[in-house]
């Protein structure tokens, strides 16, 4: 039996899934704007390592690929919320505000959160994507086979 993620659970995976892919500036700047709680570090961030693991051809025996450089942090709110960031690379500072955001995620500001820091970083994201499809169009060579005739 496949059990699924709870419908709050599922908006934190997306919610992640934009952090992660935003600077820290970025995220920084949305949320410095707004009048949130700060919270306390519950897990100072810290940086680390993860095996990271892959398989032949997308379906062969797994094996060990390599390591990652991994930070971490953990936030609590005031009101109990707790929140937790992960991100590929050294940035602690980016991954105590991904636990930040993921606390406020869980508390009557999450409305303020997805409207006013997750919204302008998917739109963000998606620009990039767009940009970055143009550039590739832009080299594409269409090949095509004459055919001889007889």
């Amino acid at each position: 039996m496949t059990s699924h993620p709870a419908p709050h659970q599922q908006l934190r995976q997306a919610a992640m899934a934009v952090l992660v892919r935003a600077s820290a500036i970025e995220i920084e700047a949305l949320v410095g704007a707004l009048a949130l709680p700060q919270g306390e570090d519950l897990r100072q961030p810290e940086n680390g390592l993860v095996m990271v693991r892959g398989r032949i051809g997308g379906d062969g025996a797994a094996f060990h690929l390599g390591e990652a450089t991994v930070s971490r942090a953990a936030v609590r709110l005031d009101d109990g919320a707790v929140g937790y960031g992960y991100t590929l690379g050294r940035d602690r500072h980016k991954a105590r505000l991904i636990a930040l955001c993921d606390a406020l995620l869980q508390t009557d500001h999450a409305d303020e959160i997805e409207t006013q820091v997750l919204a302008p970083l998917r739109a963000g994201i998606a620009a990039d994507n767009a940009r970055r499809a143009e550039q590739t169009a832009a080299t594409k060579v269409d090949f095509y086979t004459l055919v001889r005739g007889e």
